[in-house]
């Protein structure tokens, strides 16, 4: 955790049961902005399921053919509010070293423009040197400056274009050495 001038805490959190409403409540701010995520597309169902999967996925456990593990961590404030989740990727596929890399972020619609997501993906490339990964790749719609400043403001670097298969638009590729 980290303790900023205000004694704020704010860190990240593997997924865990006691935050079931709080991450709802993101979910439902995620949809009221227009941002609905497949990625937590039955967390309102059965929270402890997606739990489940979600520590599944990060030790490689019932992944389908071609999906590598992932972890997922919540940035949380004060122990008691989830400003975003991040999503490690462990390894990469040529896939997903052209769009997804190692690395996807989010913070909710009410807690952006904050500085969180700079320090979101800054404690994510903590969590994948402790894996052992050298160099990260990190993509980002071209168009979404704050995203793109972001990545730079953590040593992205800057290294192609392409095309997201989600949305058609362009992306910028990124690798960030640890």
């Amino acid at each position: 955790m980290i303790t900023n001038a205000t004694h704020t805490q704010v860190g990240l959190i593997e997924p865990s049961e006691k935050f079931e409403t709080e991450f709802l409540n993101m979910l439902d701010e995620y949809r009221q902005a227009g941002e609905d995520s497949d990625n937590n597309n039955f967390a309102d169902q059965d929270f402890v399921a997606y739990i489940d999967k979600l520590h599944n996925q990060s030790k490689g456990s019932d992944l389908p053919s071609g999906l590598v593990p992932v972890t997922t961590f919540w940035l949380v404030k004060d122990n008691q509010i989830i400003l975003g989740e991040s999503r490690l990727r462990h390894d990469l596929t040529p896939a997903l070293e052209e769009f997804g890399g190692h690395i996807g972020y989010n913070i909710r619609p009410s807690q952006r423009r904050k500085g969180y997501g700079t320090l979101i993906l800054a404690l994510s490339l903590e969590k994948a040197r402790m894996l052992g990964i050298r160099r990260v790749r990190v993509t980002c719609d071209t168009e979404n400056i704050g995203s793109v400043r972001i990545i730079e403001n953590n040593g992205g670097i800057l290294s192609g274009y392409g095309i997201s298969p989600r949305s058609g638009k362009q992306t910028s590729q990124y690798w960030i050495a640890l």
